[in-house]
């Protein structure tokens, strides 16, 4: 895997300084057109072997190029708050935006190779971060960012040369600790698991590039021409309208005429005095739930999606009723920002994660993607049909660290609703509730339902089931929803 990379590539120092400004001008004209375009971010991974010269390789790159549009971020070990979210969290909040290059230095790679190289994990486990590394990178190349993964490497006897010569001079000795002599102690193991992370998840969409860090010369002409015929390849991509091929066929719709929403018994119903009972009942066993010791060490994450007017702020009222106003959050969602648009689209999603011990909910949400936008035609069909499978891996990741994902949609029936349009259009402090967006969305009734068919078979999984809602009767469905909420809670707290 290294074996061009322990060559001893060198360039004189005469060849460096003729090359250099030219390919630095280069460099920030491919910048200014990535930014002028704002089509797509540039990520670059920094890694590889102590003393190679990644962090004089970051700083080359923010010298040559304008700074003010290059996010570098660096990952010491997590904090507290982010030990209290998916292991993805802090870099999800660091990726760049289109337009920008963000420069992650020690990134996702970083973990899962010291754990294993320090025994910490097994290699089943070890594959499987790698698997889902490789699902994340690929979302983010179908997102539209360019990736680029150097991997900075030393032979065994160039890394101790090395580390010996920045401990001679002494305005370099402060980068040479402890924790590097002893990492080289086990050069030969942390090499052998590297070796095999590179051959796991150097994709076509996110391809390594190993580069020997033995002369910086030939290391920063390297870096800076790679980096360089990537944007510029990019760019005249993007100027040419290239586009991305279709995903795969979209699903059918059901040849039978029946589906999961219009077979749902609409006709069910509680009675005032009945609901009063249940309400009282649910609400003060969702509030134990919400106290109990346990819940300290998980969080929780309620999902509302249904049809306009069905009810998804009056069950969230009961629920918020129940619970300490200082312990939830409610994540309202609309169309998205323009800073939003500039992030893959679970961007604006994955920085709304609660904490262990919070509960947060949302007034629809990820799932925009294969209704909203799939309907209106907002995304391509290659965009939403991709999204089942992120929305599957992003759920998998909340729920590995201890979230509870309950999701809800409530239904309600085409002429159920056209009356609460009409009412709500007769109720002076309810018109804000109608649009007409609310009307233009009724006439594609048959595409919606079809699309949230397809969602709930696609995205309904054993850790994230789906829970469908008789919504036509208000009391009913709010009933339900804390009922299941309950349950939920109750399994989960007894795992």
């Amino acid at each position: 895997m290294f074996e061009s990379a322990e060559l001893g590539h060198k360039i004189d120092k005469k060849t460096y300084d003729r090359q250099a400004p030219k390919l630095r001008a280069d460099l920030l004209d491919a910048q200014f057109d990535v930014g002028e375009l704002k089509k797509f971010p540039v990520i670059i991974l920094i890694n590889g072997v102590d003393g190679a010269g990644k962090g004089e390789t970051v700083n080359l790159l923010n010298a040559w190029m304008d700074p003010r549009h290059i996010q570098t971020h660096a990952f010491p070990p997590p904090s507290d708050e982010e030990r209290e979210r998916p292991f993805m969290w802090r870099f999800w909040r660091a990726l760049p935006p289109r337009g920008k290059i963000g420069i992650l230095f020690g990134n996702w790679y970083t973990d899962p190779i010291v754990n294993r190289v320090m025994k910490k994990t097994k290699n089943a486990d070890f594959d499987q971060s790698l698997e889902e590394i490789n699902r994340f990178e690929q979302m983010l190349a179908d997102e539209g960012a360019l990736i680029l993964k150097f991997w900075f490497h030393l032979s065994k006897d160039a890394q101790k040369k090395r580390l010996k010569a920045l401990e001679r001079d002494k305005d370099t000795r402060w980068r040479v600790t402890q924790a590097d002599w002893d990492h080289f102690k086990i050069y030969d193991r942390f090499s052998t698991v590297s070796a095999h992370a590179l051959r796991h998840t150097s994709t076509g969409v996110a391809p390594w590039i190993v580069v020997e860090g033995a002369d910086e010369h030939y290391r920063s002409l390297t870096v800076a021409k790679i980096l360089l015929d990537a944007m510029r390849k990019r760019v005249d991509q993007e100027k040419k309208g290239v586009r991305r091929a279709a995903f795969s066929a979209p699903p059918p719709p059901s040849m039978s005429g029946r589906d999961l929403i219009n077979t749902l018994n609409m006709k069910l119903a509680l009675t005032k005095k009945k609901f009063d009972k249940e309400l009282e009942k649910y609400q003060g066993h969702l509030n134990l739930l919400s106290r109990h010791p346990k819940f300290r060490q998980r969080s929780l994450i309620v999902v509302f999606e249904g049809s306009d007017a069905a009810g998804k702020g009056g069950s969230i009222r009961r629920i918020t009723g129940s619970l300490d106003a200082r312990q939830y959050g409610i994540v309202p969602i609309a169309a998205p920002s323009e800073e939003e648009r500039a992030q893959p689209y679970l961007w604006r999603f994955w920085r709304h994660a609660p904490r262990t011990g919070r509960i947060a909910i949302f007034d629809r949400s990820w799932y925009g993607r294969v209704l909203v936008e799939r309907v209106e035609g907002f995304a391509e069909e290659a965009d939403w049909m991709r999204a089942y499978a992120e929305i599957n891996d992003f759920e998998d990741q909340l729920v590995r660290n201890g979230a509870i994902v309950a999701k809800f949609w409530l239904a309600i029936t085409a002429e159920e609703q056209l009356k609460r349009f009409k009412e709500r259009e007769k109720t002076r402090f309810k018109r804000f509730k109608i649009t007409e967006e609310d009307w233009r969305n009724r006439k594609k009734w048959h595409a919606y339902e079809n699309a949230v068919c397809d969602m709930i078979d696609r995205t309904s999984t054993e850790i994230a089931p789906w829970t469908l809602v008789e919504a036509n009767d208000k009391l009913h469905a709010r009933i339900k929803v804390l009922k299941t909420l309950v349950e939920r809670l109750e399994a989960a707290l007894e795992e």
